[in-house]
């Protein structure tokens, strides 16, 4: 979560003037004047309490001036459910999902939606796989991230912590979670960087950082800066190489965050799960391609060797003894029932119908993008439902942040932002296509578009000349 400040002592102080004309005469229900003075401060607990319709809708209000969660492509996350789900996650926000022994058909429906995922990712023995619910994809990664240091570290009990420094090989472009894994947890992270027309991590380069106190190398099954597959086949291939030359045996972690709920469908023939012996555990997120609002993921190891046991704790004061591996303690369950309902649902042909869908619209919409003659494809959502475009080479009144701003200014969030190491030079846009972004939201996108660039390429020179200020993305 961001890092908020407290109220500003001149900014946010207001005047009783300004307190009177906050709430709507209206808002007052019996009485429409009685509730003119009692608007609440808004940096401090007010002295007492509001009516509850009167609480709703001064929120209410407020949060009318947030962007469009439909129109916002800059995110992966779900941002549209069916009613009957939500009625579900409603009737499900006070269960506590720790407390096993209280709910015991939540805790059921999670046991289900681990066995289903470990069968949809090919584990040896769905029956013996062990997985778990998370908040998200980040506490996922940072659990499988513990669980491979912890197994490195047995290995080199010998020399861990006295002398040795474990690292984590990775692409430059994991999502932000795996810096906060390192960066939290003392490992050192050996990232590959970009080259030319490869954006993400080269398998070979990977082998080439990987030696004694390397726990693991991170594959990402869908990147969240241009959508691409990274080739997992390729690199546990180039890891047997490196463990046949010189006996070094390196686990790899899946990141599917989004991919790992859509190769499955989409992609059956590509090898990335655990048909490869050398993949050791896979997240994914709910809440992405899985369908259900935030916040739910899901981590899965191969077998319960993978998961070392002492990271495993065990409570007992909620009535029964219950393992639990998660950095989280409390969170609702309501997530989870909506991942089972959604599972139960669609089942495979349901999902394939609608990740095929998103696929569809994504091709369809960077086939125009492409045909407008301004800018040029780096992908074109033929993996993950994403894509992202730059500008051509002779377009030189305007650039992909001007593009971004202008959009903004019609409803849409298009991300612009640039490529980290080493094409810091590349600034691109990118496009999420979810359920619920149709070809006729598409369509709308590109009217839009096409209604911009004439003011765009009439401009002088692009208006955002501070790379470190300008770029409307934060990964």
């Amino acid at each position: 979560m961001p890092l908020h400040r407290g109220a500003h002592p001149q900014r946010d102080e207001h005047s009783e003037e300004r307190l009177r004309l906050a709430l709507n005469p209206f808002y007052g229900e019996a009485d429409p004047t009685g509730a003119m003075n009692t608007a609440p401060p808004r940096h401090k607990l007010p002295d007492g309490p509001l009516p509850p319709m009167t609480a709703y809708r001064l929120v209410h209000d407020e949060l009318m001036l947030d962007g469009n969660s439909r129109l916002n492509l800059a995110t992966f996350v779900t941002t549209w459910m069916e009613p009957q789900a939500g009625v579900l996650m409603g009737e499900c926000q006070d269960k506590n999902m720790i407390d096993k022994d209280e709910y015991p058909r939540t805790a059921e429906l999670e046991r289900r939606c681990v066995a289903m995922l470990a069968d949809l990712w090919h584990a040896p023995d769905p029956a013996t796989a062990v997985g778990c619910s998370t908040t998200g994809s980040s506490e996922a990664c940072m659990l499988a991230g513990l669980a491979l240091k912890r197994r490195w570290a047995k290995r080199n009990a010998d020399r861990y912590p006295a002398t040795a420094r474990p690292n984590l090989v990775m692409g430059v472009n994991v999502q932000v979670c795996w810096e906060k894994f390192c960066n939290f947890w003392e490992v050192e992270a050996r990232q590959v960087p970009m080259d030319g027309e490869r954006f993400h991590l080269d398998p070979q380069a990977a082998a080439e950082l990987c030696d004694e106190n390397t726990i693991g190398v991170v594959g990402i099954l869908g990147s969240t800066f241009d959508g691409s597959y990274e080739p997992i086949a390729d690199l546990c291939a180039a890891l047997d190489a490196l463990q046949e030359r010189t006996g070094l045996d390196i686990p790899v972690h899946v990141d599917g965050a989004s991919g790992a709920m859509v190769a499955p469908f989409l992609d059956p023939d590509l090898t990335w799960d655990f048909r490869l012996p050398r993949v050791s555990s896979i997240n994914t997120s709910g809440h992405k391609y899985g369908l259900v609002y935030p916040g739910v993921g899901w981590a899965l190891w191969r077998t319960s060797d993978e998961l070392p046991e002492e990271l495993v704790f065990r409570v007992n004061y909620l009535g029964g003894d219950m393992p639990t591996f998660a950095l989280n303690f409390s969170r609702p369950g309501a997530q989870v029932v909506a991942q089972y309902y959604t599972f139960l649902r669609l089942g495979r042909d349901g999902y394939r119908a609608v990740q095929q869908s998103a696929r569809d619209v994504a091709c369809g919409l960077s086939r125009e993008v492409a045909e407008l003659g301004d800018f040029r494809l780096l992908t074109r959502g033929d993996e993950l439902p994403v894509f992202a475009f730059t500008t051509n080479p002779d377009v030189h009144a305007y650039d992909v942040f001007d593009v971004s701003r202008r959009l903004r200014e019609h409803g849409w969030l298009v991300p612009a932002y640039t490529f980290p190491a080493n094409r810091q030079d590349l600034s691109v846009l990118r496009v999420v296509c979810r359920n619920g972004f149709s070809s006729d939201l598409a369509a709308l996108l590109i009217e839009d578009l096409k209604l911009l660039l004439p003011e765009l390429r009439a401009q002088k020179h692009p208006l955002s000349h501070d790379r470190a200020v300008r770029t409307a993305f934060h990964h």
